[in-house]
């Protein structure tokens, strides 16, 4: 077999460019920083983006590594990864629950942008993991703050930070506290024009946490404007949230349209577990089907009458408008003749073109100085 290379790693199926990576310094780092504890004891990594951190310590110490990764995308390219080295059995994957830390004594963690999503992963190490578990976690030092470092100081009794090396760093954990129950998923209302407050709820990793974007908060009322979707073939499919996040637009669409059926889809762990609370808590769960899905992948072509999207334009910490654009084309694909994509975007990306070409003819149905709210007809 030929040895593993961390060089080989590729992203697909996620956004590949030259300016981004499969690896990075800070994965480096930590593999070289654990890797005289990998053959010690059970390996578990969390937020493992493309499979370094698994497939390598995998690699270094034989053993088959638990993973948690909350994208979908990420485990397709972990798979992907370890098909093409012949390590397809070196890694199980997990939830972020207590299989994942059964027996383990080490914990691999790519440090999250959310602090939110730290708390919620610290807490559940230290619910869950063995007494003499080590937490090594590791990122750029451009994106890491102090208040990391408190938040682990939460749930563990010592906490350390290593030498910075090609601007990376590694921080470990070790003691874990006692803990008491979780405090997620977070909760808020929100007065958005409907008969009451619109409840929403969040998990530690769902983008925006529990709070009601801009964005969204702008294009909500035009989508009171939706035809009937019990009208025509066009709308056979009901409405489609893409990139549900805390569930804020299928919960509004199911309250604001009363015989609507709406599937919700997001390829974050965390974010359809967060919009399956939403719906929960405004009693519409039983018309908002949730599901864990890249891009709409497993959806049918020209199935599709409406697809509402508020589009991310960050691929984990950068700046990037290829994830809007993949998505785009996806609902390109999913979306009938005549079906139309309701969208709101930041104002300074200029996105109507790229869905002129891509989706239809697009009309602007609101701007604010930050956000521009559109329809695009597919042609």
């Amino acid at each position: 077999m030929t040895p593993f290379s961390l060089d080989l790693l590729r992203r697909r199926p996620d956004i590949e460019a030259q300016e981004l990576v499969a690896v990075d310094a800070a994965d480096r780092l930590l593999l070289d920083t654990a890797a005289d504890r990998l053959g010690t004891g059970g390996i578990a990594t969390i937020n493992d983006a493309y499979g370094a951190l698994t497939l390598g310590a995998a690699a270094l110490s034989g053993a088959t590594v638990r993973v948690f990764q909350d994208g979908v995308v990420h485990e397709r390219a972990l798979a992907l990864n370890a098909t093409d080295q012949g390590m397809q059995g070196s890694y199980r994957s997990c939830r972020l629950d207590a299989e994942l830390f059964d027996g383990v004594t080490t914990v691999l963690l790519r440090l999250p942008r959310s602090l939110d999503e730290l708390d919620e992963i610290a807490w559940t190490i230290a619910l869950f993991a063995r007494p003499d578990v080590q937490v090594l976690a590791t990122g750029r030092v451009k994106h890491m703050t102090p208040a990391m470092n408190t938040v682990l100081g939460r749930y563990f009794s010592d906490v350390t930070a290593g030498l910075a090396r090609q601007k990376s760093r590694v921080l470990v954990a070790t003691g874990p506290r006692p803990v008491d129950g979780s405090s997620y998923p977070r909760s808020a209302r929100y007065d958005v024009g409907l008969g009451g407050p619109l409840e929403l709820r969040a998990y530690g990793a769902t983008f925006g946490g529990a709070a009601l974007d801009p964005g969204t908060r702008l294009l909500l009322p035009h989508l009171r404007g939706l035809a009937d979707p019990t009208a025509g073939p066009s709308h056979r499919a009901g409405v489609i949230d893409l990139g549900c996040g805390n569930g804020a637009i299928a919960a509004y669409l199911a309250l604001s349209h009363p015989r609507l059926d709406v599937r919700a889809t997001d390829q974050s762990a965390s974010a359809t577990a967060s919009t399956l609370a939403t719906a929960e808590a405004n009693g519409v769960a039983d018309r908002v089907r949730v599901s864990r899905d890249d891009a709409l992948s497993t959806v049918p072509d020209a199935s599709a009458g409406v697809i509402v999207l508020n589009p991310p334009f960050h691929i984990g910490s950068t700046v990037h408008a290829g994830i809007a654009h993949r998505l785009f084309g996806a609902c390109a694909r999913v979306l009938a003749p005549g079906g139309e994509l309701w969208t709101v975007w930041n104002s300074h990306l200029r996105y109507r073109p790229v869905l002129e070409r891509i989706i239809g003819p697009t009309h602007q149905l609101d701007r604010s100085p930050r956000f521009t709210v559109t329809v695009s007809k597919r042609r």
